[in-house]
């Protein structure tokens, strides 16, 4: 993997900075092969489609691939991430899980619990750190301001949207369209509430984000990088 090197920061002028407003992170826990989990996609699809201060992120498990049919998206790291979230908040891992900003676990296909999360998340969301996102030929180069406590980066790429035919399984012979599918997830290394900025390549997917957690899981800042970026 190539490494992560540090920029001087005159060189950020020069980029299409994305220094938009903290926005509530939603990641969806989910699966081609469950029957419960379109309503949730839909759901989650809907704030994809709506933008504004909500970054939805739908994480396809592998622990229902043995089940018929092998999700066409799933990812090894979307399984270990939910397990870090039940740790970390007293629950087993399920499908369709929405977790909301790293504190809050509902049901994803419960509109009205999945809103009362979001607005809670919103108002306790004062004080974030400020992230910016920028594209340098294929790298893509992150910024961070300094800010209080510390926490760990994650990269994640994700495609806007796309539709499958599923074939076996509970949803045989549906065609599911899912929203902001995460392609990949890579670590960025540590922040110590220092500012600082730094590059690297660009994610597997058409979209890329950046999220900021605290020891404990909790969003303390993120940032989304779209293809026209």
């Amino acid at each position: 993997m190539r490494p992560l090197f540090l920029l001087a920061l005159p060189l950020l002028a020069a980029l299409p900075a994305r220094a938009a407003e903290r926005p509530v992170v939603i990641e969806l826990f989910t699966s081609q092969s469950c029957s419960s989990c379109p309503p949730a996609e839909a759901l989650l699809g809907e704030y994809a489609a709506r933008g504004g201060d909500v970054l939805p992120l739908a994480f396809h498990v592998t622990y229902w691939n043995g089940l018929d049919w092998r999700d066409t998206f799933s990812l090894p790291a979307a399984t270990e991430r939910q397990s870090e979230y039940a740790a970390r908040l007293g629950e087993g891992s399920f499908t369709p899980q929405l977790v909301v900003d790293g504190r809050r676990s509902v049901v994803g296909s419960r509109r009205g619990e999945v809103d009362a999360a979001i607005g809670q998340a919103r108002a306790e969301a004062q004080g974030a750190t400020a992230l910016s996102l920028g594209r340098r030929g294929g790298e893509l180069v992150v910024s961070v301001a300094a800010g209080s406590g510390s926490g760990t980066l994650t990269l994640v790429g994700f495609d806007r949207a796309h539709t499958t035919a599923v074939a076996r399984g509970e949803n045989a012979g549906r065609s599911i369209t899912q929203a902001n599918i995460v392609r990949s997830v890579r670590g960025l290394g540590r922040w110590t509430g220092a500012a600082q900025t730094l590059a690297t390549p660009l994610p597997q997917g058409t979209d890329a984000a950046v999220l900021l957690q605290g020891p404990d899981g909790r969003i303390l800042g993120a940032a989304r990088l779209g293809a026209a970026s």
